[in-house]
């Protein structure tokens, strides 16, 4: 059972505005409870992290975010980055729209979610350090680069089409087939040519239960990257239904593997999808930080 005072912060935007709907329905079992418990609501982009940076943690057991995976990748960078290295248990409680984090703890349901925080079990698990020329930000689900990144940046200009717009960017960027140069280091591997995307997981799931990477653990030390290079619109379309139960992996142009570190550096400098967010830009390299952060599950 969870002791002390726990912290919510809840993004009132996320996954079509259900926060203040989850925050109506949490409230009463945080009440039963008897945990002592805080409500902030984030009122800008950023906001999440800024607090999670400079709130006092002194008493405080869990801090929880009532949103999605952009919220809670503002969470973990804001803790990582406090002055006092401070860390308290985290705790997502999914209201936002892809929620993919939590697939891979197998609790979609806000309900089930608060339930599990105040029982108080938690895990240690991985994160990624995306190192670029002038940042540094931390991962916990993907970094994406090429087509992933396309997918995402045309996907955010179709936001009323909610879910389905990711299907249809992946279909007529999977039309485009543009492809990029670069060279890539995987541990001590060099390889060099063109690609159409690079996906690094540290979660199975991305999207809306998309397993794209079915090997990966949340605390196996290793970053699941995958590549694909020279591909057919045909083949490329063929692929994609397959990332829903992870069979992709079997298909010959997905590259698979399993590293502790690798880095990207293109011909021509664009942006990242880290976390579903658009930020940061090659070249950069990545590494894994072992047990990095503690979460509720």
């Amino acid at each position: 059972m969870t002791t002390g005072k726990i912290i919510i912060l809840v993004n009132p935007q996320g996954g079509n505005k259900k926060g203040p709907k989850i925050v109506r329905d949490v409230v009463p079992i945080l009440e039963n409870s008897n945990i002592k418990f805080e409500i902030i609501q984030t009122e800008y982009k950023g906001h999440a992290e800024k607090l999670s940076q400079e709130l006092d943690l002194e008493e405080v057991c869990g801090l929880c975010q009532i949103g999605g995976d952009g919220t809670f990748h503002e969470l973990v960078n804001g803790l990582l980055s406090r002055e006092d290295g401070k860390k308290v248990p985290l705790g997502y409680i999914p209201g936002g729209t892809g929620n993919s984090f939590m697939y891979d703890l197998e609790c979609l349901e806000p309900l089930e979610a608060i339930k599990r925080i105040i029982k108080g079990e938690t895990k240690q698990i991985d994160v990624v350090e995306v190192m670029m020329p002038n940042e540094k930000i931390f991962c916990i689900n993907i970094v994406g680069w090429g087509m992933v990144t396309d997918i995402n940046i045309a996907a955010e200009k179709l936001r009323w089409m909610k879910g389905q717009r990711y299907n249809i960017m992946t279909v007529l960027h999977a039309l485009k087939l543009k492809k990029r140069s670069a060279q890539i280091l995987i541990d001590d591997q060099e390889i060099n040519g063109k690609f159409l995307f690079a996906i690094a997981c540290n979660t199975k799931h991305t999207g809306r239960g998309m397993k794209m990477a079915p090997k990966s653990e949340l605390n196996d030390g290793l970053i699941d990257l995958i590549l694909v290079r020279n591909a057919s619109r045909i083949k490329l379309l063929q692929m994609f239904p397959k990332i829903f139960d992870g069979s992709h992996i079997e298909d010959p142009i997905v590259e698979y593997y399993q590293v502790k570190s690798f880095s990207i550096m293109p011909s021509d400098d664009e942006f990242l999808n880290l976390d579903g967010e658009l930020k940061g830009k090659t070249p950069f390299s990545a590494k894994v930080i072992p047990s990095a952060i503690s979460v509720f599950i």
